[in-house]
């Protein structure tokens, strides 16, 4: 990509265009923009300047704007200064092109989507101190015939509204369908085994999960040859170890007739000097990530392609496999500003091209049940023609940071199946803390990665009790419609309901939830903190409830009915615990 601009000339004045408080500009010359108004927002067109970058800026004043939310935001989300922002790279594997400037409210401010998902696009965005306006600034190298469309949301609308609606044109029409088995709770080697698995390890660990309700297994990086050296120094061959897995076919058929499908880790851009596949693809991975003690293959190679195709349709065809864990796509991203041969190809191109060669094999083998893993952050619109499950980021043990990275993928995605990372805790913990573990992945598709073998009688409880609970309620958690409040808040209470039903979970102390019981026939109230009650704001009328309340085990903890009046009221729900509320008919009030 050509130079960018100075920050001093980010914010110079151009002829600009208006919509819904919204001034676009253009930096750089090149044909006018164009724009199609709307009552949800705008169409902004915006067409190549010959060989030269188009730098467009998109600002709005400050107002009571309170942060600012993008796919790869992390922990981040204040409102950041201009002169403390960057320019990001984002395309196919890394992130996506889309913001949210929102307000105290949780309502959008300035929100925005282009459909320039596969190529590479950088992306900068900050507060201007002198103007008290907020800008994001867009630079593209679009080619000569290319034409790009960035959808503007119309502003006030709620935050993850704006953004399904801004993604919704932005899913590709050929996205990988999901099958039941990706909605299904799974089990991960990693956390538990790490690299020190083999089958007859694994094949306990699967009948254990098939117990507690998974329906997937996720066998993890230690299977292949080579995987006990340092970092990935082994990876490019992907044949499973032979000491490990003497019969791996006949292990994945035993593990597929407890009831699992059966998904295997590999990291086919990887490329490591132990291996015999470094001798011949040598050349074409110029890039060394010493700290992995490998190399990253360019996808822009025809052999790295056939290499990375030929390596993953061989497993699941050899082997039996229901689908791969695709680990590492986002390190193509460093050859975006490569000028090595072939680098007239765009990096996010060569990966579609890669990636859609390789669905393509993979379909052929497994037809509409075949599961791909992606993570964060190659997890955006642009690759759900690519992959259905859809995971958090690695965050271990950590409860608050499965529950942000799901609910930020499940604001950017209208199809697959969004996966929590791998749920992990202290087998020594006490039973509240486990259980707040599970909590985390409530409104995705949950990961268990712990020893089973070794699980205490009351984490056996917790994972059961729990996993049970999902499954009753997966429709609602996963599908149905979400109210999470503001991203720079983390979520601290959540609400999905279908009209009927509703989970709301409470995620941090001393925080109401607004709740109307019109038409709801069953309320699941989750209490994931140590306190020992929550607080609803009830809207509408009176209403009078019965509570039966769980501990975090399952166990019964009490059964009570109580009158919610509009406004405040405290419900008792053991801590780590559950309390479902259900109306109490005219019929069966006490006299």
């Amino acid at each position: 990509m050509a130079d960018i601009m100075e920050l001093a000339r980010l914010w110079a004045d151009h002829d600009a265009l208006h919509t819904h408080g919204v001034r676009v500009s253009r930096l750089t010359e090149g044909p006018p923009l164009e724009l199609e108004q709307d009552a949800a927002g705008a169409v902004l067109h915006v067409r190549a300047a010959g060989s030269a970058t188009t730098v467009l800026r998109l600002d709005v004043p400050l107002g009571d704007a309170v942060g600012y939310w993008h796919p790869a935001v992390g922990w981040d989300r204040h409102l950041t200064a201009d002169w403390a922002g960057r320019w990001r790279t984002v395309g196919l594997v890394d992130s996506a092109p889309l913001g949210c400037l929102y307000d105290s409210a949780g309502l959008t401010l300035l929100a925005f989507a282009s459909d320039r998902v596969t190529a590479t696009s950088r992306i900068r965005f900050g507060l201007n101190e002198a103007s008290a306006r907020f800008g994001v600034w867009l630079a593209m190298d679009l080619s000569p015939d290319e034409h790009c469309r960035i959808r503007i949301g119309a502003p006030g609308a709620p935050f993850a509204d704006a953004l399904r609606a801004l993604t919704g044109p932005l899913t590709p029409p050929g996205t990988l369908p999901v099958p039941d088995a990706a909605r299904t709770p799974a089990y991960s080697t990693w956390y538990s085994l790490h690299r020190d698995m083999d089958a007859t390890r694994v094949e306990a660990e699967a009948r254990r999960a098939a117990e507690a309700g998974c329906g997937v297994l996720l066998l993890d990086d230690g299977w292949q040859t080579r995987a006990e050296g340092p970092g990935y120094s082994g990876s490019g061959d992907w044949t499973p170890d032979p000491a490990k897995f003497p019969d791996f076919a006949a292990h994945v058929s035993t593990v597929r007739g407890l009831g699992l499908r059966y998904v295997a880790w590999i990291a086919p851009l990887l490329l490591g000097e132990r291996t015999e596949a470094y001798q011949a693809l040598e050349g074409h991975a110029p890039h060394a990530v010493a700290r992995l003690g490998c190399r990253v293959l360019d996808p822009r190679h025809d052999e790295v392609r056939r290499h990375v195709v030929d390596s993953c349709a061989g497993l699941v065809h050899r082997y039996g496999l229901d689908g791969l864990k695709i680990d590492f796509l986002d390190f193509a991203t460093v050859y975006a500003d490569e000028e090595g041969t072939p680098a007239e190809e765009d990096i996010g191109r060569a990966m579609h091209r890669l990636l859609t060669e390789l669905r393509d094999r993979l379909r052929a083998l497994r037809g509409d049940d075949l599961l791909v893993e992606l993570r964060q952050p190659y997890a955006g619109p642009g690759m759900l023609g690519f992959g259905n499950l859809l995971r958090a980021g690695d965050c271990p043990a950590d409860a608050t940071a499965n529950r942000v990275r799901t609910l930020d993928i499940r604001a950017a995605a209208r199809a697959g199946s969004v996966h929590s990372d791998m749920l992990m805790w202290d087998p020594g913990a006490s039973a509240r803390a486990a259980a707040r573990q599970l909590h985390s992945a409530l409104y995705a598709t949950p990961q268990i990665s712990v020893r089973l073998a070794g699980q205490s009688e009351e984490h056996r409880a917790l994972t059961a009790f729990w996993l049970g609970f999902w499954r009753d309620h997966r429709d609602v958690l996963t599908q149905g419609e979400i109210r999470a409040g503001r991203p720079d808040q983390l979520y601290e209470t959540v609400l999905a309901t279908d009209g009927r039903r509703a989970v709301l979970t409470f995620y941090a102390e001393h925080r109401s939830a607004p709740l109307d019981l019109a038409g709801l026939t069953e309320v699941a109230l989750v209490n994931s903190t140590a306190a020992a009650q929550v607080v609803l704001d009830v809207g509408g009328r009176a209403a009078e409830v019965r509570l039966d309340a769980h501990d975090a085990c399952g166990r019964p903890a009490g059964s009570a009915v109580q009158t919610l009046v509009p406004g405040p009221n405290t419900v008792p729900v053991p801590p780590s615990g559950l309390c479902v509320l259900r109306p109490v008919s005219s019929e069966q009030s006490p006299r």
